[in-house]
């Protein structure tokens, strides 16, 4: 099945801007029950279930290291 919407977006920012990111992510999930993205003026708001499946994945080699986290439900 393909994806209806599917939404990336990359930068290089500050370790801190980062975190900011996370924690606006989590605020959204624990308080609002939702994620929600604006890309080019049209915002996208998704409802997330009770219970998620939760992966974090970390790599480090050579070339740099990788942090990702991945929630799906």
């Amino acid at each position: 099945m393909s994806s209806l919407i599917e939404l990336e977006t990359g930068a290089t920012i500050t370790r801190e801007q980062a975190a900011a990111h996370l924690r606006t992510l989590a605020d959204n999930l624990e308080r609002h029950n939702d994620v929600e993205f604006v890309r080019d003026g049209r915002r996208y708001t998704v409802d997330v279930a009770d219970e998620v499946k939760f992966e974090v994945e970390f790599e480090v080699d050579d070339d740099g290291n990788e942090l990702e986290i991945e929630i799906s439900w």
